[in-house]
This record gives C-alpha cells, structure tokens and sequence, in this order.
C-alpha cells in the first residue's frame, strides 16, 4: 500500500505544479493561436522525465513498478504533471473552431516536442 501513497503523493504534486506553472504561463504571456501553456507544461515535464531517467538509471527502467523513486516522480508527479488529456481537449477545441493551421502545429509541437524534449534529457548528461 506504501507505493499507492508515493504516486498519490507525487501526483498531488505534479497536478499543483502543473496548474501553477499554467496559470503563470497564461498571466504572463498573450494570447497564441496554439495552447502554449499546456504545450509548455508537456515539454518541460518531458524534459524532466528523461533527466530523472537518465540520473536516477541512466536507462528507461521497463517494469520498475516496485522502485520507489520511479513510482514517485515517473509515475506520480511527471505522470500528473504532463497532461494527455488537456492536450486532447484542446485540440478538439481547435477542430470544433476549424483552425486547421494551429491545430497541426498544436498537434506536431505537442507530441514531437515532447519526445525531442524526453531525448534530450535522458541523453544530455550520458
């Protein structure tokens, strides 16, 4: 049950973290035809997962489920700060408002960003 309270844990602090960094990002900044602070929050957060990678392992542990750091900062507070789902709501609001160009670059920033982002990090101090 302890692993169950270091994701709930991490988790709480990643969502916190990603909701202060959004607001942050959104106060500070205008208005974009793409969603940048969530677009912001992914990349950063994707950075942060392959640096913890690459510190704490330096190599992706498939299956490190009983590790207690991995279920922390992996899976509860990177997993909770990155979000899929905000990223999927608002490129559905770019559909539903037919903004094809922003919804594309949205879309290619998001996912290939991020990637290039997780890369970068696990592979920046090797």
């Amino acid at each position: 049950m302890s692993h169950v309270y270091l994701v709930m844990i991490g988790g709480g602090l990643g969502a916190v973290g990603r909701y202060l960094l959004g607001v942050w990002i959104k106060k500070n900044t205008k208005q974009r035809l793409i969603p940048t602070a969530m677009l912001i929050v992914n990349i950063l957060g994707s950075l942060g997962l392959g640096l913890f990678f690459q510190f704490m392992y330096a190599e992706i542990p498939y299956g490190a489920y009983e590790i207690k750091s991995y279920l922390f900062f992996g899976i509860g507070f990177f997993g909770a700060f990155t979000t899929f789902s905000t990223f999927s709501v608002e490129t559905a609001t770019l559909m539903q408002k037919k903004k094809w160009g922003p919804l594309f670059l949205y879309i290619f920033l998001s996912i290939a960003g991020s990637i290039f982002m997780f890369l970068l990090g696990f592979t920046l101090f090797q």
